[in-house]
C-alpha cells in the first residue's frame, strides 16, 4: 500500500464500531499532546488547548485558543458510524439445528452486500462494576458469523428477476449448530470483555465485515475496505488537526466527530443533537468568554462537512448527472445541492477551492441527478444548528453503503493534503 492508504487501512481495521473509532482517535490525540477533558468535569485553563472531549461514539477536539473566546474556528466534521447489522436486545434465535443471532438493519445498508460475507462482532457493553455501570469495548477480531444466501438451485430466477430480501427474515446470521440457548450471545460478549455474563446489562454491538482492508487492482490503485464511509474522512480530519498544532494561522482548528449520521443524527451525540454546541459553549466559557463571544466566534467560523461522494460508476454512467461525473483519482469533490441536501454555498466552496489550490490538489464538483433522490450529510444540520458557513466535501468512492467500499489510493492522499491545507488556511 501507499503510506496514506496503509494508515487509513490500519485506522479502519482498528475502528470496527463508532466507539472504537473515538477510542483510536483519542489515543492519537493524546500521543500528539492533546489533553483529554472530563465530559462532566470543569475544564478551566485546560480548554485553551490542544484538547479534546469525547462521549460514546462522538468526539470534539481543538488545537488552541487563537483570538481568545471570540476567535474564529475552522471546523472539520465527519461521522463515525456506518450502515450494518446491529444485535437486538433479545438476540438468541435459531431453528432446524442452526443457532442464529437476531439483528436489526442499521442505516441505509445495501442488504445484498452482507450475504456470504464473514462477519466480525464489535461494539460496547454496559457492565455492572459494583458501584455503577462501566462501558467496555468488545471486538471478536476473527469472523464469528455469516448470512448465507439461498442457493441458485432453490431460486432459479434470481439472476434474471433480481434478488429480493426481507430484512426480518433473510438477514439473520448463523453462528453455530445445535439447540438455541437463552443467554448464548450474552455469554460470548461477556467472554470477549473478560467479565461475568451476569454483569452484562446491555449492549451497542453489531456485525462488520471481517475481511481486512486491502489494496487491489492490476497496479494496486484501489483501496477496498468496509466503512470508508465515513472513516476515510474521520482519518483525514484527525490527521489534519494533528498537523495543525503549532502552525501559524488566524483560526483555531476544530475536529467534530459525531455518531448516528446514517440514521438521521437526531440523538444526544448526533449532529442534530445539542452536544457539539454545548462543548463549544463550555470551551468558550472556560476561556473566560461570554455567550456573545461564542456567537461572534461562530459568526466568523467555517465548517468543512467531510463525507464521501459518488464516483461515476463505469457500469451505470446514466445514474449520474452528465456534467458532474466524479473521476476516481481526480481529487476531492465539493458537493452542491439547490435544495440544501448539502450545505455548500458559493462562499464555502471558494474557501475550500482556494485552500486545495494552495496545496496543488485538484477539486471536482458534484451535483446529483435531478430525477433521483439525493442523500445528505451532517453539513446542513451543522450549518443550521451552529449558524456557521459550511462546505460539503468528500472523496469519490464506489459501492457506497455496501459492506465493502472502494476508493482510489490517489484520492486518499489528495483528501489528506486538501484537509491539511484547508484547516490552516487564513
Amino acid at each position: 500500500m501507499s503510506h496514506d492508504a496503509d494508515r487509513v487501512a490500519a485506522f479502519i481495521d482498528a475502528a470496527p464500531s463508532p466507539f472504537h473509532a473515538t477510542d483510536v482517535a483519542a489515543a492519537t490525540l493524546r500521543w500528539a499532546g492533546f489533553a483529554e477533558l472530563d465530559v462532566v468535569g470543569r475544564w478551566d485553563d485546560a480548554a485553551s488547548g490542544p484538547a479534546f472531549v469525547r462521549r460514546d461514539g462522538s468526539l470534539v477536539a481543538w488545537t488552541d485558543a487563537r483570538g481568545g473566546p471570540a476567535g474564529p474556528l475552522r471546523i472539520i466534521g465527519a461521522h463515525t458510524d456506518a450502515p450494518g447489522l446491529r444485535i437486538r436486545p433479545n438476540p438468541d434465535r435459531g431453528r432446524l439445528g442452526w443457532r442464529q443471532v437476531a439483528v436489526e438493519v442499521y442505516g441505509g445498508a445495501l442488504w445484498n452486500s452482507w450475504l456470504d460475507r464473514d462477519l466480525r462482532l464489535a461494539g460496547r457493553l454496559a457492565v455492572a462494576d459494583g458501584t455503577g455501570t462501566t462501558s467496555v469495548l468488545v471486538d471478536s477480531v476473527r469472523a464469528v458469523a455469516r448470512v448465507p444466501q439461498l442457493a441458485i438451485h432453490l431460486d432459479r430466477d434470481v439472476n434474471t428477476s433480481g434478488l429480493r430480501l426481507d430484512p426480518q427474515q433473510h438477514l439473520t446470521p448463523v453462528w453455530g449448530l445445535g439447540e438455541v440457548r437463552d443467554g448464548d450471545v450474552r455469554a460470548v460478549l461477556a467472554d470477549l470483555a473478560g467479565v461475568p455474563a451476569s454483569s452484562v446489562l446491555a449492549w451497542d454491538v453489531g456485525f462488520v465485515d471481517a475481511q481486512a482492508p486491502a489494496t487491489i487492482g492490476a497496479d494496486a490503485s484501489f483501496l477496498s475496505a468496509g466503512r470508508l464511509d465515513d472513516l476515510l474522512c474521520v482519518w483525514a480530519g484527525l490527521d489534519a488537526l494533528v498537523a495543525a498544532v503549532g502552525v501559524t494561522g488566524s483560526s483555531t482548528a476544530v475536529l467534530v466527530l459525531v455518531d448516528h449520521e446514517e440514521v438521521g443524527s437526531e440523538t444526544a451525540t448526533g449532529a442534530a443533537g445539542a452536544w457539539v454546541g454545548q462543548v463549544l459553549e463550555r470551551r468558550s466559557e472556560a476561556l473566560g468568554g461570554t455567550r456573545t463571544d461564542l456567537l461572534r466566534a461562530l459568526a466568523g467560523s467555517v465548517c468543512l462537512s467531510a463525507d464521501v461522494a459518488h464516483a461515476v460508476h463505469p457500469n451505470h454512467p446514466e445514474r449520474h448527472d452528465p456534467d458532474h461525473q466524479l473521476i476516481a483519482g481526480g481529487g476531492p469533490a465539493v458537493k452542491f445541492n439547490a435544495n440544501a441536501r448539502y450545505a455548500t454555498t458559493a462562499v464555502g466552496a471558494a474557501s475550500f477551492s482556494r485552500a486545495a489550490e494552495s496545496a496543488g490538489v485538484p477539486v471536482q464538483h458534484y451535483s446529483h441527478r435531478a430525477d433521483l433522490p439525493c442523500g445528505s450529510t451532517i453539513g446542513p444540520l451543522t450549518a443550521a444548528g451552529l449558524g456557521v458557513e459550511t462546505v460539503d466535501v468528500g472523496a469519490p468512492i464506489l459501492s457506497m453503503h455496501s459492506a465493502r467500499e472502494l476508493v482510489a489510493v490517489a484520492d486518499v492522499e489528495l483528501l489528506r493534503r486538501s484537509f491539511q491545507a484547508w484547516v490552516t488556511a487564513p
